[in-house]
Formats: structure tokens, C-alpha cells, sequence
């Protein structure tokens, strides 16, 4: 007897339907006969499947006759990849040893896991797998209950989270013991958001810096943030996330499709409220951070979409991997070639870099001797190479904090008070770039949107071309400087960049000095 069972394979953030054709014959099987034959392009995961099927059955009450069992995944030219087809090809056989109703598997949908028990355990890309369902056509998504709040954001469409097969084989048979799950997405989303637990207010002096960083939130630049070990530049680093804007419900939902084929969202969650902030260590590889792999994988870059990606220690990470952040910096996506596959994923992220000055650390510390020649500063300032510099737009020098400040007991700024500049700031520019798909902030400003949006006064201009020539600046350094001084603007709502809006985006270019390595600051 042949059953056909519905399913899907998830490539990237995307899945495709799969058909579980399984096939009873009358044949009788030797000894030498009992495992299912496999066709279709399954893994080894999948090969592996037969054996978990036919204990979890057993150990849940179901005999499935001695026959010749062929079970083949369509379109057999997809590669099938992991354990969430043992589900599917459990209802399958018991399907075809008629001991479930063949007409309710036509518009319903499964996945999952299978226990030796017979339990059913959570999969990956159960919110892909749900839009998929909806998109064609199905009444019923069957998941395990781990993922059901997962896929149940996908309204019109109704989820059940089995935590046994028994219970799935009964919905099959009209003896329902699994209840729909039912979530109300923005409800869920907007309860759920709570405030960033680091706050700025914990940081003592460095005001300097929380105004770089403050800028950086506003406009959504990139920042390299260069001082002395125990300056600060970590902890202010993850404070950032607390001056962003909360996440957009259409952000959450692209961030937790994200985090959903990686296998990285919390069980019974539903959504991602609050902005990603990631931070690979130093050894990571150019896979690892870009994403890839035999079987895919988003990377650390497509897991901070929408969020923050800190990266400490940046001249110690491995050259291959920086220069793999090139292309995504500026395209905000990320397209991977493999031989099994071509996957594209967004990458919208603050990339947020910490680094010494020196190897020793200590140049330019007025509190500790550098023992480095300018030879050694410029060799290691080197492994961060021109064009990803390029793309980072503020650069911030940090001091070590004075005893004084240290020792002060007043709070600072408190991160609720930043942050309704930045999301006055983020208004302005939302406004201005309506009419532009895609454009959002200002460091997403195309070369003709600055020649609209970033034009200078014959004063500005002077400034400007004086700082060039005296700072002896990069050229790559112009278009920068007008990016972030566009956003200094917009956090004093002015409607025009100012000559002191110039001066304070130039201020924010000192690695582009030649004489950098020589006299720091």
C-alpha cells in the first residue's frame, strides 16, 4: 500500500515541500530484508531514521507487518539533511499498515524528531516550515511542542505540538488529544519586551565616548572603539543595545526566522524581542563568522541582523575572517556558494570593534610607558587592512578613567535618556528616507542620497577641505565624515549640516591620520 506524507527541508532562511512516499508491499522480507530502502538523496542522519522509527513504534504500541518497505523523499533531487523526517516516515508506515486515516495526512504537514520512546524532540526551522504551510495550502502544522509557539506566529494556519507519536496518531484517527496553539503575535511581542539589562548609567566619566557611541546608535555607523587594556571599551560596548530602538514586530519576525534555522531560539518562544548583540571570540573561523558549512549554517554576522556585532580584540582575529566582512558591511546580506547549496541571508548590523593602540596596549597612556616603535604600531594597526577600516565610520580614542571619576558615587546619563535622542534621531531619517526601499538610517546612504540629503555651506566645505589636508586624511575618509556629520545634524534637529557638525565627524577620523602610529591622539 502506498501513503504519501507531507513535509519540508529547510535551505537558508526558505523551505521546500517534501513528499514522504512510503510504500507496504505484499512481499514478505528475509532476515537479510529488514531495513527500509531509502531513495531520494537522504543523509546519513536520515539513513539513521529507519532505526529510531522502528523502536520508537514498537515501544509505543504499533507492529508494523514484516513486508518490503520502500520509502522515497520528492523531489529526489533535493539532498535531505537531518533527524525532523522521523516523524513523517513513522505516520507513513503506520499509514500503510492501515492503522491511520490515509485522507487526513492530505491537509496536514509534519516534522520532527523521533525518541526510542516514542517521544517527539524539537527540530530546526519550524518557523520556516510553518510560513510554508500556510503558503501552500495546508489546514494543520504537526510539530513537536518544543516549537509550537514558534510556528504558531504564523497565523491562518493551525499548529499542533505533539510530544508523543500516540498523540499524532490519534489527531490522524479523529481522536484528538493535541490542542491547537494559538498565539497572539503582537500581544506575545509587545509583553515580552522588557529593558536592556546593562545600562550607561553604571559608566563613570568617558563622556566622550558615550557621545561617539550615541552617534553611532542614531545613524546606525559602524565603530572602532581604540584603548589601553581596562579603559572601558568593553563594557561600553555592550551597553549599546540599551540606547537602540526597540526591534519592529517585521525586525523580530526576520531575526527569529533566523534564529529558528540556526536552532538557537529558546524553547516556547515565539519571537525575539530584543535586539541581537553577538560576540564571537577572536578564534573564530571565516565559516563560523560568515556562515556555511557542510550542512548550512548562519554565521555570527546573519545572527546579529537587526542588532549588534561586537568583535573584541579585532586585530586578533584571523585576517580571512575580517576580509569575509567586506562584502557584507556594505551590502547588508550575505550570498554563500557551496557545492550542496547557494544560500543568501541578511546581515544588518552595528559592527562595534575594541582593539589596543599597540601590542603592548599602552600608547598614548599618559599612565603607563609603551615600549612599541611607531615600526611595531604600524604592523600591527596594519592587519586591519584599508578597505574594511574604510567601512567603519567612527573611530574613538579612549583614556583610562581618572581616580576622580572613578571614585564620583553619581550615576551617569541613564541609557532611557540616550536612547530617546537616538529614537528621535532614527524618526528624522525614517522620514527623510520614506520614498528610498531599503534606506533606513544614514550609513545606509547611497553616493547620489549624499550629494541630496549631506550638501555643506562654502564654511563647512573649507572646514572640511582644511582637515584633509592639514590631518592629512584618506580620501576614503570623505564620505564618512558627511555620513556621520548628516547624523550629528539630525540629533540637534537641524535640517542642515553646520560647520560644528563637520568638526565633530572629523574628530572621529584620527586612524586615518598619517602620523597616527608617531603621536596618537
Amino acid at each position: 500500500m502506498l501513503v504519501k506524507v507531507h513535509t519540508a527541508a529547510v535551505n537558508a532562511l526558505t523551505a521546500l515541500e517534501i513528499v514522504v512516499e512510503v510504500d507496504l508491499s505484499s512481499n514478505i522480507r528475509s532476515d537479510e530484508q529488514k531495513s527500509i530502502i531509502m531513495v531520494g538523496l537522504p543523509d546519513n542522519a536520515v539513513k539513521e531514521s529507519q532505526t529510531r522509527v522502528k523502536s520508537a513504534l514498537a515501544n509505543s504500541g504499533y507492529k508494523i507487518p514484516p513486508n518490503y518497505v520502500t520509502a522515497n523523499f520528492a523531489p529526489a533531487d533535493v539532498r535531505k539533511e537531518g533527524s525532523g523526517y522521523d516523524l513523517p516516515l513513522a505516520i507513513g508506515l503506520i499509514a500503510a499498515a492501515k492503522m491511520a486515516d490515509i485522507h487526513a495526512l492530505e491537509k496536514t504537514m509534519f516534522m520532527g524528531e523521533l525518541g526510542l520512546d516514542g517521544s517527539v524532540r524539537p527540530i530546526k526551522g519550524a518557523l520556516p516550515i510553518a510560513i510554508l504551510a500556510r503558503k501552500n495550502g495546508y489546514e494543520n502544522l504537526i510539530v513537536p511542542a518544543e516549537n509550537a509557539r514558534e510556528a504558531a506566529v504564523v497565523n491562518r494556519l493551525k499548529v499542533f505540538g505533539a510530544s508523543k507519536i500516540t498523540d499524532v496518531v490519534d489527531f490522524i484517527n479523529g481522536n484528538p488529544t493535541l490542542t491547537q496553539t494559538i498565539v497572539n503575535t503582537r500581544e506575545d511581542f509587545y509583553a515580552a519586551q522588557t529593558d536592556y539589562p546593562l545600562d550607561f548609567s553604571e559608566v563613570k566619566g568617558q563622556e566622550n565616548v558615550k557621545r561617539a557611541l550615541e552617534v553611532a546608535a542614531s545613524g546606525g555607523h559602524n565603530i572602532l572603539l581604540v584603548g589601553s587594556p581596562g579603559c572601558g571599551k568593553s563594557m561600553m560596548a555592550k551597553r549599546l543595545p540599551g540606547i537602540l530602538p526597540q526591534l519592529t514586530l517585521a525586525e523580530s519576525l526576520e531575526t527569529t526566522q533566523i534564529y529558528s534555522v540556526a536552532g538557537k531560539l529558546k524553547q516556547h518562544t515565539s519571537l525575539i524581542t530584543q535586539r541581537p548583540f553577538r560576540s564571537p571570540h577572536h578564534t573564530i573561523s571565516d565559516v563560523a563568522l560568515c556562515g556555511g558549512g557542510m550542512s548550512f549554517q548562519p554565521g555570527e554576522i546573519s545572527l546579529a541582523h537587526n542588532g549588534v556585532l561586537f568583535l573584541d580584540e579585532f586585530p586578533e582575529f584571523s585576517k580571512t575572517a575580517l576580509e569575509t566582512m567586506r562584502q557584507p558591511l556594505e551590502d547588508r546580506e550575505i550570498s554563500i556558494s557551496r557545492a550542496k547549496y547557494t544560500a543568501t541571508l541578511p546581515c544588518s548590523f552595528m559592527l562595534v570593534a575594541s582593539m589596543n593602540p599597540c601590542p603592548c596596549g599602552y600608547h598614548n597612556d599618559p599612565a603607563h610607558e609603551c615600549h612599541c616603535t611607531p615600526g611595531q604600531i604600524m604592523r600591527y594597526m596594519s592587519k586591519i587592512s584599508g578597505p574594511l577600516l574604510d567601512r567603519i565610520d567612527l573611530q574613538c580614542e579612549i583614556q583610562a578613567v581618572p581616580f576622580s571619576d572613578l571614585a564620583e558615587m553619581a550615576p551617569g546619563e541613564p541609557s532611557a535618556a540616550i536612547r530617546e535622542r537616538v529614537i528621535r534621531a532614527r524618526h528624522i531619517q525614517e522620514e527623510r528616507y520614506k520614498a528610498h526601499k531599503g534606506i533606513h538610517c544614514n550609513a545606509q546612504m547611497t553616493e547620489r542620497m549624499l550629494q541630496q540629503y549631506a550638501r555643506l555651506d562654502a564654511l563647512s566645505m573649507e572646514k572640511l577641505r582644511m582637515a584633509m589636508e592639514r590631518l592629512k586624511l584618506s580620501a576614503r575618509a570623505y564620505n564618512r565624515i558627511l555620513k556621520v556629520a548628516r547624523t550629528i545634524a539630525d540629533l540637534a534637529a537641524q535640517e542642515n549640516i553646520q560647520s560644528e557638525h563637520i568638526a565633530e565627524a572629523i574628530s572621529y577620523r584620527n586612524l586615518d591620520r598619517s602620523d597616527w602610529a608617531e603621536n596618537g591622539v
